[in-house]
């Protein structure tokens, strides 16, 4: 069993896939070649899925940091002789501009170690196991490193010394100061020609990647607000878990990390969410520039298009590429982290109906309207008919934004993102080219207005609700105020924000997604970060600048020694909960510093 805290992995990517790396040097997860592959080191999930270890021999003493304006990872222990770097990353291949990080990305995982001080004697252990851990490849020594056969792929590692292969490729050596060796372990697809790289190459290589995620983050990170860094780090974790061939951006490069720890709510999140659109849209925006945005956007509108008298119902995810089925199953083999089953792969809520998307998508475009002066006639076409739909679906049933497996309900979060459709539509009446429609979504949006403020808003809570009729707390019940439906500062709002500071958090003030609702499934789960960053956004937008800064670092305290954040955290340990990192967590903490920063500058 992995019982490593979530928390004690960082994350390298090339923006294909994404590694994590623990903080005693050892790759426990990744898929080659991209994100929703099947992983070649998977100990995360299971002892013998495989893993990739370089450290110091004996007695150490490691602390770790991204290098400047990078997710290249650096590495030290220190050791009674002496200290040794380990400087990992995924390799992107080089970057002319900031706007192709990763188009040349060559499927390379560089390790290079180097004694800074002193001598110092060190290991590595090298253990692959393709498809989840099903495949032992054979190890086949070659000059300059191995081969592992078996499998459709070829997986290859470079080595300066022998290896010796059983079950696994070791070797161990001694490092005295300004010596280095460099490790690189690659992709082939089984039509491409294996590359033993030389220790120069391997540095090159490192070098390429250290120069392009510099070039990215000088060319788009300008944002001067308050917690500078946090946000630019934000940023550069979500260009990580964007696919560059497709600008899709995955919720988290992992799977079934449990949202409870032996719990069952283990869930696959290497997919791109239609939901994330228009928050990831805002993120980038501040920590990123409208590129990114307009990359992802045009990515969404292409995968979501279809013929909605084909299909009613707008998919709520897709597959980085595009694909539409991502039917789940289980991977019995392995006993996930810390015995948490099952583990999952694909995700049965991409047939679930979530009415919300509409809103979604329609925001995003409203975000980006100056900038998509190109959209053609069938894509203004497709974003008016989802107005069309939500103007008349909203009084349907769903599965709502947190994806419950039991009983579709009527969703405050739903109906609300229904009024958003329709309201952003009528703003873009002119772009969309859909003058005739006015009357139609002007009626909606009034029908909604009416049906949420009556039946949302619950008496008996005193505070908007998590669906109609109902007196269950939700921290979804803040985006009212975050999407412009009702101001932040009035009665209702107020007592919304208030009831979920009061009796939606734990005893460290994070919030929770909701407490008494049947969500289809048993256990529970930590508190959540996005909501919490929520809460923050919620009581900057109603003044309390003072209070959203106290829950803005509550939440920047969850981060971990090198400022990633995971889905949840756990309201009795404190511990990281759930896939890592989440997008989700990142692009929550960005908006809230934008939202605390103009609330700052308004109040002078």
């Amino acid at each position: 069993m992995n019982d490593r805290p979530i928390a004690d992995y960082a994350l390298l990517s090339d923006c294909h896939t994404g590694a994590l790396v623990s903080r005693h040097g050892s790759v426990d997860w990744l898929c080659m070649p991209d994100f929703d592959s099947p992983s070649v080191l998977g100990r995360i999930l299971g002892p013998r899925a495989g893993h990739w270890l370089i450290r110091a021999t004996g007695p150490s003493h490691q602390s770790r940091r991204y290098l400047e304006r990078t997710m290249v990872l650096e590495t030290t222990f220190s050791t009674p002789t002496g200290t040794l770097t380990v400087t990992d990353a995924l390799a992107t291949g080089r970057s002319e501009s900031g706007h192709d990080l990763g188009l040349h990305a060559p499927h390379l995982l560089v390790r290079v170690v180097r004694c800074t001080e002193g001598r110092v004697a060190f290991e590595t252990e090298f253990a692959p196991r393709p498809e989840y851990g099903l495949n032992s490849p054979r190890l086949v020594p070659v000059e300059g490193g191995l081969h592992c056969l078996g499998g459709p792929d070829t997986l290859t590692l470079c080595s300066p010394y022998p290896l010796e292969t059983t079950d696994a490729a070791r070797c161990s050596s001694e490092l005295r100061e300004g010596q280095y060796a460099g490790f690189a372990f690659q992709h082939v697809p089984a039509d491409g020609q294996p590359t033993m790289w030389s220790q120069d190459e391997i540095l090159t290589h490192l070098q390429d990647t250290v120069d392009a995620w510099r070039a990215w983050s000088g060319q788009h990170q300008t944002y001067e607000g308050p917690w500078a860094e946090l946000v630019h780090h934000s940023g550069r974790v979500l260009q990580s878990l964007s696919f560059q061939p497709t600008g899709a951006i995955v919720a988290a490069p992992t799977t079934s990390l449990p949202e409870e720890t032996g719990g069952v709510r283990n869930w696959d999140y290497r997919y791109a969410w239609v939901r994330d659109a228009s928050f990831t849209l805002d993120a980038l925006w501040v920590a990123a520039c409208p590129y990114e945005a307009e990359e992802f956007f045009r990515w969404l509108a292409r995968a979501a298009a279809g013929d909605p008298e084909h299909r009613p119902d707008l998919q709520i995810m897709f597959g980085i590429r595009g694909e539409r089925d991502l039917s789940e199953r289980e991977l019995p083999h392995l006993p996930g982290w810390r015995d948490s089953r099952p583990v999952r792969i694909g995700n049965g809520a991409w047939a679930q109906r979530q009415l919300d998307v509409y809103g979604e998508l329609l925001a995003a475009f409203h975000k980006l309207r100056h900038h998509l002066h190109d959209a053609d006639d069938s894509t203004r076409a497709f974003l008016a008919g989802l107005a069309d739909t939500a103007a008349v679906r909203w009084r349907e049933k769903d599965q709502g934004i947190w994806e419950v497996r039991s009983e579709p309900q009527h969703f405050l979060y739903s109906k609300l993102m229904c009024w958003v459709a329709v309201d952003r539509a009528l703003d873009l009446v002119d772009e969309l080219g859909a003058q005739e429609r006015v009357p139609v979504w002007r009626r909606a949006r009034d029908e909604i207005r009416a049906a949420i403020e009556q039946d949302g808003w619950s008496p008996s809570a005193g505070a908007y609700t998590q669906a109609f009729g109902s007196d269950i707390l939700d921290a979804s019940a803040l985006m009212i105020a975050i999407v412009g439906f009702e101001a932040a500062d009035t009665p209702r709002m107020r007592a919304t924000i208030e009831a979920v500071e009061a009796r939606l958090t734990g005893p460290d003030g994070m919030v929770y997604r909701y407490l008494t609702a049947d969500d289809g499934l048993p256990g529970g789960e930590g508190n959540f970060l996005l909501c919490t960053c929520w809460l923050a956004q919620a009581l900057a937008l109603a003044g309390d600048v003072e209070g959203a800064r106290t829950v803005f670092e509550r939440v920047a305290g969850c981060m971990n020694d090198v400022g990633l954040l995971a889905e949840e955290v756990d309201p009795v340990s404190g511990e990281l909960l759930g896939n890592f990192p989440q997008a989700f967590s990142h692009i929550g903490l960005i908006n809230a510093a934008w939202a605390i920063h103009q609330a700052e500058l308004r109040t002078g």
